[in-house]
Parts: structure tokens; sequence; C-alpha cells
């Protein structure tokens, strides 16, 4: 193999503009929006001459926001409580507070997003 397994995803949305300004506050970043045909895409930043997968924000009629059901995806983060501390202010809701996974794999936690979407973080301090 040789690159990792995960190219892109998707995280389903109901209110594009709610989601990239929940997003936007939580990593401090810039998501793009861009409407291909009815499918409203927020594509999150990305480089791809550093490894990671990139995805993006998507609203359509076929994407239906979960807390429960489908894949969960984890975000990448230096200190995973940096993010975590601006989750409610930005309208989401922490459900797993910062975790230590064990066996030296770091720390977790989850939040559902203001669409509500289970979304984790991981770090390894």
């Amino acid at each position: 193999m040789e690159e990792n397994l995960v190219g892109w995803f998707e995280i389903p949305v109901t209110d594009m503009d709610r989601a990239k300004a929940f997003y936007e506050s939580v990593f401090d970043i810039q998501i793009q929006v861009h409407d291909l045909g009815g499918v409203v895409m927020g594509w999150f930043p990305s480089d791809h001459t550093k490894p990671g997968a990139t995805g993006s924000l998507v609203k359509h009629e076929m994407y239906s926001p979960s807390e429960t059901h489908g894949p969960l995806i984890y975000f990448s983060c230096t200190d995973l409580a940096n993010e975590l501390g601006r989750v409610e202010v930005a309208g989401g809701k922490i459900s797993k507070p910062k975790t230590e996974i064990g066996g030296g794999h770091g720390f977790m936690a989850l939040f559902i997003d203001t669409e509500g979407n289970r979304v984790a973080l991981h770090s390894q301090s």
C-alpha cells in the first residue's frame, strides 16, 4: 500500500451556512462552498503535499446527518482539548470528553455538530 486507504470523507448537513460556521469556529479554518449541480459542498482546506485525507460538508437530499448511524470520522489535532473547548461555543454538544485510549494510542473525544452528526477528535497529548 503506497498511501493511506482513506482518501476523502463527506459529512452530511441540512444547513450549510450553520455547519460551515460551526466547523470554521471549532477548527479555526476557512471552508470554501461550491454548488455542483444541486449538491452543495463545503470543502475543508487541504494540502495535497501532506499526509491524511480531506473531505467536505455536503448538503443534498440523499445525505442525512446522524448521531448513531454511519462511519465515525476522527479529526487529528495537536491537543484535542483546544478544539473540544470550542465545540459548545460554536453550537455543538460534547458527548464524550477527552479520554485516554491507552496503550500509547493517545486521546479521543466525541461531539455532536450543529447538524446532528457524531464526530470524533484524536490527539497524542
